[in-house]
């Protein structure tokens, strides 16, 4: 049985090295393949790579958008930095290249991760005495509504010396209002006179014919009686009973 022997493998081809800080700094996974990725094909001597996202999202299986996204948040990481590059065409015609990578050193990328680390624990310190100080402000003002009652009443304001308010402008609208307000009056006094005028002559002028009628009611209720004079007023005469007189009277009849 022959024993093949496997070549022997370049450390600095065939390898590349991977710092141990990325899996302590708060990258996620696809941001770990990216970076790694990046590493891979780095220059050893300029820290630099160029591959696409088309060439990189094969790789690591990620769309071409997915890989620009990653790639956007790396860089605000300080994990690397990027910057466009131009080609030229068979024909001479400048055309974008892919985005030229570099690698930042990994003592920087701690550096910065600890600044937002801080920067957020400020953050969240401050905000936590904003919602003690809040807490504290809201039991002060129960307190104080509890034991109103039992305080001086407050003081009414003190108007700031030198300064006198404007009032002219309100009397001006005042008067105004005022001398409208004055001849509405003015007019429905008027009407009312008028009103009053044509309610008392007829009234004068019903009074007048109810005493006409009251006396032709009484002349007639006074016919075939007798006055304490002695004065007797005459029956209205009948047209059957007069006939009946001027007949007696030629000796027509009975």
């Amino acid at each position: 049985m022959s024993y093949n022997k496997w070549p022997k493998r370049s450390a600095e081809k065939n390898y590349f090295m991977v710092p141990n800080e990325i899996f302590s700094i708060g990258l996620d996974y696809r941001e770990i393949s990216l970076y790694t990725y990046l590493l891979r094909c780095e220059n050893r001597k300029t820290y630099q790579c160029y591959p696409s996202y088309k060439t990189i999202g094969k790789a690591i299986g990620m769309s071409e958008n997915t890989v620009a996204k990653y790639v956007r948040q790396l860089e605000e990481k300080g994990l690397i930095y990027t910057e466009p590059t131009m080609v030229r065409s068979k024909d001479g015609r400048p055309l974008n290249g892919n985005l030229l990578y570099t690698i930042r050193p990994i003592p920087g990328v701690l550096e910065a991760f600890y600044e937002r680390q801080f920067r957020q624990a400020e953050e969240a310190a401050a905000r936590y005495r904003a919602a003690q100080l809040l807490e504290k402000s809201n039991a002060q003002g129960r307190q104080n509504a509890l034991c109103a009652p039992f305080r001086e009443e407050a003081s009414p304001p003190v108007p700031a010396r030198g300064l006198k308010p404007d009032v002219s402008r309100f009397l001006r609208t005042f008067a105004g209002q005022k001398k409208k307000q004055d001849k509405r009056k003015s007019r429905t006094k008027e009407k009312a006179g008028q009103r009053h005028g044509v309610a008392s002559a007829a009234a004068a002028s019903t009074s007048a014919r109810s005493a006409g009628s009251f006396g032709r009611l009484k002349l007639a209720s006074l016919r075939g009686e007798k006055s304490g004079n002695g004065v007797s007023f005459p029956e209205k005469p009948r047209a059957a009973g007069l006939f009946k007189d001027v007949l007696q009277q030629k000796g027509g009849i009975e």
